[in-house]
């Protein structure tokens, strides 16, 4: 008699669902298949007719966060901010949020297998790079929106890309302190960059509305 697999998500996304979580919990080398296939409730034919390999299966797993980026990520601080500039801080503050609830422990999932895979899985290092590529392409959106509060020489993309970084970097950095306060350190540079660049952008109206009025 053949083992019936429990109800709920199609096979498949569990399997990617779970993979996800324990990649980001353990580590891929630390996770061994055996306890996928336990935490996902399926069966090894089930697991190995949609990836034949773990490798296999650690990209699908990269393909399934490109995803679930927008919807698990993104939508969240958007739904927390109409205000295209607010939405950066509110997207930093639910990476904070997860952090506060691992105990600073884990980090992001991507940079964590960016560091872990990248020089070795070729195939895995291009996935996480569009990763990257799709967080920042989404926050440059957000960053077009907010239109004449930044100064019009500001490059949307470096700064998009900026913003990655500090997240990166903070989240390192707090794992590595088992202690919030570099990430909220290097959130609130962040902030005053902001605060700069709207000051100078608010300057430069202000002087151009002047020439405008001597003009006349």
């Amino acid at each position: 008699m053949i083992a019936q697999e429990p109800a709920g998500p199609p096979t498949r996304e569990r399997i990617l669902r779970t993979a996800f979580q324990l990649f980001h919990e353990q580590g891929y080398h630390a996770t061994g298949v055996a306890t996928i296939l336990r935490e996902a409730g399926v069966n090894p034919g089930s697991l190995y007719h949609a990836f034949p390999s773990k490798d296999a299966l650690l990209l699908g797993v990269l393909g399934y966060a490109l995803e679930i980026l927008r919807p698990a990520v993104m939508e969240p601080a958007e739904a927390r901010s109409g205000d295209p500039i607010e939405r950066v801080f509110a997207l930093l503050d639910g990476y904070r949020a997860g952090m506060a609830r691992a105990g600073c422990r884990m980090g992001c999932p991507l940079g964590n297998l960016a560091l872990e895979v990248s020089d070795d899985h070729p195939e895995a290092r291009a996935l996480i790079h569009r990763n990257f590529v799709s967080w920042t392409a989404q926050v440059r959106g957000w960053l077009d929106a907010a239109g004449r509060r930044l100064p019009a020489g500001v490059d949307r993309a470096r700064l998009a890309r900026f913003i990655l970084t500090v997240m990166e970097g903070g989240l390192m950095q707090a794992r590595a302190a088992r202690d919030l306060r570099p990430f909220d350190e290097s959130v609130a540079e962040l902030r005053r960059y902001f605060e700069l660049l709207a000051a100078a952008a608010g300057a430069k109206r202000k002087g151009a509305g002047k020439r405008g009025r001597g003009k006349r």
